[in-house]
């Protein structure tokens, strides 16, 4: 008996060191797993912010230093025409010696530019408040209450969000057209406050919602608009953080509205201006980039939390 114990001990032993040795394993497997996930991940992360670091520390170089690194790209030949780049363009993150002459003549001595930056938050700005506000509204009726005519109506809304601005472009330039709001304000404004994709982001959400939420809130004597204003909005904070950040960036970055809707060049967005800065302005182009960039990136960065959020999150009260 006594040397059966022990036999049986011995095997213990021996399947807790297997055991061991295969969760090392197992452990060592998932840190590598771990660090190549990290490694790509840096790679692509490290790609996809080359451009907008180049825009940025170039924007601090002088005309002569860019035009001696990327010259030969916009070179033309005495017809205008594009010529044939013999020389390999050297990029180039850090400037020999900073300078701010870019800036001072965006800022400073080419108010134009200043213009159009103003012209695209007058155009963007009133978009993102009154189409959340509409949004906001619409997702309520749609999620409160169910029925078959508002499904409809909402399948209409996914119908038009997958369908690209091009297609709808001409039926908007027609409607703006009749409504004689043709080259105005109007004619961006209007079509992009009753855009849907705000209006199926919050729906799917507010879906998300305990119905039994609302119903206490019924039982102790609140109306249709308390239950909007005290339970929804706080409930779909991230939602709305989210939506906002997503249609700011979308019609920030518009240029097709703008050059159908808008036939005035002094009234186009920023946007537009930046692809008709010619190749001698190169310079300014790398500095006009960058203030561009600004709002755009900080909304970003102060909504990132909201927005990853709005994402995720599903629903309900949290604890």
């Amino acid at each position: 008996m006594k040397k059966k114990s022990v036999k049986h001990a011995g095997d213990w032993a021996n399947q807790a060191l297997l055991d061991r040795h295969a969760a090392e394993r197992r452990k060592m497997i998932h840190i590598c797993k771990i660090g190549l996930a990290t490694i790509v991940a840096a790679f692509f992360a490290i790609l996809f912010l080359m451009p907008i670091v180049l825009t940025i520390t170039n924007s601090f170089m002088a005309a002569s230093e860019i035009s001696a690194n990327y010259g030969t790209i916009f070179a033309t030949d005495a017809n205008g025409g594009k010529v044939y780049i013999a020389e390999k363009v050297n990029l180039k993150f850090i400037p020999d010696m900073v300078s701010f002459s870019q800036y001072n003549t965006v800022l400073l001595k080419s108010p134009e530019y200043l213009l159009k930056f103003w012209n695209s938050v007058i155009l963007v700005g009133p978009i993102v408040v009154f189409q959340l506000i509409v949004a906001s509204l619409a997702s309520y009726g749609f999620a409160r209450y169910r029925g078959r005519l508002r499904e409809i109506i909402f399948f209409a809304y996914i119908i038009l969000m997958l369908m690209p601005y091009q297609v709808t472009l001409v039926p908007n330039y027609l409607v703006s057209d009749w409504m004689n709001i043709l080259d105005t304000n109007w004619a961006i404004w209007l079509p992009g406050i009753f855009s849907p994709f705000a209006v199926f982001l919050l729906t799917k959400f507010m879906r998300r919602i305990p119905e039994s939420v609302m119903e206490a809130a019924q039982i102790d004597g609140a109306g249709e608009w308390q239950i909007y204003r005290r339970i929804c909005m706080p409930l779909c904070k991230g939602a709305i953080c989210s939506a906002a950040i997503l249609v700011f960036i979308d019609y920030w970055n518009m240029v097709e509205q703008p050059l159908i809707l808008l036939s005035d060049a002094e009234s186009h967005p920023l946007s537009v201006f930046l692809s008709k800065i010619n190749a001698g302005e190169i310079g300014l182009a790398f500095a006009v980039a960058t203030i561009y960039m600004v709002p755009s990136l900080l909304i970003f960065l102060y909504g990132e939390e909201y927005l990853v959020d709005g994402i995720t999150y599903q629903g309900g009260i949290k604890g």
